[in-house]
C-alpha cells in the first residue's frame, strides 16, 4: 500500500483558491490568485484529488488576471484536454461540499506541477504519495500526444 501524507503535513502547501461562476451556465471554477500562479504550470494537465478520487485536470490562464484556474476535473488525460460532452466531476465535487460561490476552497500542492488536491477550508485530506514520471518520459508522452 502506498504512503499516505495528510493535508496538514510539513512537506505540504497549501493555496487559497476561490470558488467563483464560468459562463453563462454558472458552471464552477477553482481561481487561483495570481501571487501563488508559479506552482500551477499553465497549460498543463495535472493530477488532482477530490474526495479521495484522483482526476485529471488542464491548468489554464484567466482572460482577465495573472492567476490560473481549473475549470473541471475529468476521468482520463484524454477527456480532460477535449472535454466536450465528457462528465465535469467538479460539479459534483461541489456540490457534495457546503462551499458556495465566491467562497474559499483549499488547493493542497502535493508536488508542483503535478499533483494537486482539493478540499473544504477546515476539512483534512488524505493523498497518496506519489512521485512525478520521469521528466523524459513526461516529453515522450506530450510528443505521442501531438
Amino acid at each position: 500500500m502506498a504512503d499516505r501524507i495528510s493535508s496538514d503535513h510539513s512537506s505540504l502547501t497549501t493555496v487559497r483558491a476561490t470558488l467563483t461562476r464560468s459562463g453563462g451556465l454558472d458552471r464552477p471554477k477553482i481561481e487561483i490568485p495570481p501571487a501563488d500562479a508559479d506552482r500551477f504550470p499553465d497549460g498543463e494537465l495535472v493530477r488532482v484529488v477530490a474526495d479521495d478520487t484522483e482526476y485529471r485536470a488542464r491548468i489554464e490562464s484567466p482572460l482577465t488576471d495573472d492567476g490560473r484556474e481549473i475549470r473541471g476535473l475529468y476521468e482520463t488525460p484524454s477527456l480532460a484536454r477535449n472535454p466536450g460532452d465528457a462528465e465535469n466531476h467538479l460539479s459534483s465535487w461541489v456540490d457534495g461540499t457546503g462551499i458556495e460561490f465566491d467562497q474559499s476552497v483549499l488547493v493542497d500542492v502535493i508536488e508542483a506541477g503535478f499533483k494537486y488536491g482539493l478540499r473544504e477550508p477546515g476539512e483534512r485530506a488524505f493523498y497518496e504519495a506519489t512521485e512525478s514520471p520521469d521528466d523524459s518520459l513526461t516529453n515522450i508522452a506530450q510528443q505521442l500526444d501531438e
